[in-house]
């Protein structure tokens, strides 16, 4: 557990001056909609065209009553080029008329009824509830996965495994941090392919495992 939780903080560390990812620069304005949304905006495209997409949409619509007042296709010219922007589209209109409809406009603060909405899974709901919310959740991303696996912490093959394994051995108090932390280390230096291992200041901790090449 001391490994694991000074690894952490090296992490963090190291971290510092690069650019948080872009659902934890929207989670600064403290507003779980918004959170909610560029969770959606954010699947399976880069850091820099959901922030660039993201800014866009919110100042047209920061709210569901303002978000439901759009056409998809306006939508889909705003939030244009994320990927899948059309079924994007569609998705955040949807869960938008069924937060207003189901939970008076007030994004569900539960795991449960945040499942219930399209197109949200357990790693958006996740990172809903710590980062809009403030309760402790696990939110388990490619990254998380990998690097949990990569440095041993966890030995499992499905994200959702990983966010089991992970919550019997992370203190609660370090849950809502840890995507933020590890999305960020993952992003600038332990990457899919060919990470920085020389300088990662966590090398010493790792056996990086599935590591064919490093720089």
């Amino acid at each position: 557990m001391n490994k694991i939780l000074k690894t952490i903080r090296l992490i963090e560390k190291q971290i510092e001056t690069f650019r948080a990812p872009a659902v934890t620069q929207v989670s600064w304005r403290k507003d779980p909609y918004l959170i909610l949304v560029s969770c959606i905006l954010s699947l399976r495209t880069q850091d820099k065209t959901t922030t660039g997409a993201s800014a866009r949409l919110f100042k047209i619509a920061d709210s569901p009553k303002k978000m439901i007042k759009l056409s998809t296709k306006r939508i889909q010219k705003i939030i244009y080029p994320v990927g899948f922007y059309r079924n994007k589209s569609k998705v955040i209109l949807e869960l938008s008329r069924k937060i207003i409809l189901d939970y008076s406009g007030r994004v569900p603060n539960n795991l449960e009824d945040l499942l219930k909405l399209k197109g949200v899974g357990r790693k958006t709901a996740n990172l809903v509830l710590g980062l809009g919310y403030g309760i402790p959740a696990i939110c388990v991303d490619t990254h998380v996965h990998r690097i949990s696996n990569r440095l041993v912490w966890v030995k499992t093959k499905d994200p959702h495994q990983t966010e089991e394994a992970l919550g019997k051995i992370i203190p609660r108090r370090f849950w809502i941090d840890l995507n933020t932390a590890l999305v960020t280390f993952g992003q600038n230096i332990c990457v899919p392919v060919s990470p920085y291992c020389s300088r990662c200041y966590v090398r010493k901790f790792c056996r990086r495992v599935g590591v064919i090449k490093s720089r």
